[in-house]
C-alpha cells in the first residue's frame, strides 16, 4: 500500500486510532498523577518520599501506600470510650508527673501508654514499622515525631539519650498522643473522603 492509494476513509480511520491512542495516554498520565496528588495529600510529603525511596520508584511505593490504607481499612478503628479516654488522660498526666524524676522511665512509660491507646482504638500493635504503617493512614502528620521519639527511645535505652533529647521525645509522644484520643467520631482523611 502507498501513501498516495490511501484512500480518504483510511486516512481517517488512521488519524482516528491515533486520536484513540493518545486519548488513552493522556487519560493514563492524568490518573496517575491524580493518583500521586491524592497520595501525597493524604500522608504527606515526607512519608511520601519515605514510601517511594522504600519502594524502589512511584510505582512501587504508591502501592504500598495504597496497600497500608486497604489494611487500615480493614481494622476496627474506633473513637474511644469516654471512660478509656478518662483513664488515658490520667495515665498520661503520672506519666508527665515521673518525667521529673525520672525522664528514662516515663519515655518508656510513655510509649508504653501509647501503644495501649492504639490497641484499645483498634490498631495493632506489633512491631514499630508496622505501627508507624499502620498509623500513617489516619496520621499523617504526627510520623516524623513518632520516628524521632522511637529513635530517641532506642538511644536511650543505650544510655546516650539526654535529658533535653527525652523532653523533646515527650513532646512528641504528647502530640500523638493527643491525636489518638482526642480524635472526632470520623478520623479526619476518612471524613475529607
Amino acid at each position: 500500500m502507498s501513501l498516495t492509494t490511501v484512500s480518504t476513509t483510511e486516512w481517517a480511520l488512521i488519524v482516528g486510532l491515533a486520536v484513540v491512542l493518545l486519548a488513552g495516554i493522556a487519560a493514563f498520565l492524568w490518573r496517575r498523577k491524580r493518583r500521586t496528588e491524592r497520595l501525597r495529600t493524604q500522608f504527606g510529603g515526607a512519608e511520601y518520599a519515605r514510601a517511594v525511596e522504600s519502594g524502589g520508584n512511584r510505582r512501587h511505593g504508591e502501592a504500598g501506600l495504597e496497600g497500608r490504607t486497604q489494611q487500615v481499612e480493614g481494622f476496627h478503628v474506633r473513637p474511644l470510650a469516654a471512660a478509656d479516654r478518662a483513664r488515658f488522660v490520667e495515665s498520661w498526666r503520672g506519666v508527665r508527673a515521673r518525667f521529673v524524676d525520672g525522664p528514662a522511665g516515663a519515655v518508656t512509660e510513655a510509649d508504653q501508654l501509647l501503644g495501649d491507646v492504639m490497641s484499645a482504638r483498634g490498631y495493632p500493635v506489633s512491631d514499630f514499622e508496622q505501627r508507624v504503617a499502620d498509623i500513617s493512614v489516619d496520621h499523617p502528620l504526627v510520623l516524623q515525631n513518632y520516628r524521632a521519639t522511637h529513635d530517641i527511645a532506642l538511644r536511650q535505652k543505650l544510655g546516650q539519650a539526654s535529658t533535653e533529647k527525652l523532653r523533646q521525645a515527650m513532646v512528641h509522644y504528647r502530640t500523638l498522643f493527643d491525636e489518638l484520643v482526642n480524635e472526632p467520631e470520623v478520623p479526619l482523611m476518612k471524613g475529607a473522603s
